[in-house]
């Protein structure tokens, strides 16, 4: 059960982390056209989201 609840836990998070990352780079980097689809910023801004994602996760897993 308890491996059931960590695979729950890092797939809620995976869920989050995509959500906040796709509406900041709609909402805020591509309808202002700050880079276009397929661009570095793009990449950077899926990239940083998870690894903020990563810190907050393991610090309230660890509470």
């Amino acid at each position: 059960m308890e491996k059931f609840k960590i695979i729950l836990y890092i797939s809620l998070w995976v869920i989050i982390w995509g959500t906040v990352a796709s509406l900041l780079d709609l909402y805020i980097f591509l309808n202002n056209n700050i880079y276009s689809e397929g661009d570095l910023g793009q990449y950077l801004t899926f990239s940083l989201t998870a690894m903020f994602s990563i810190f907050v996760a393991k610090f309230i897993y660890s509470k």
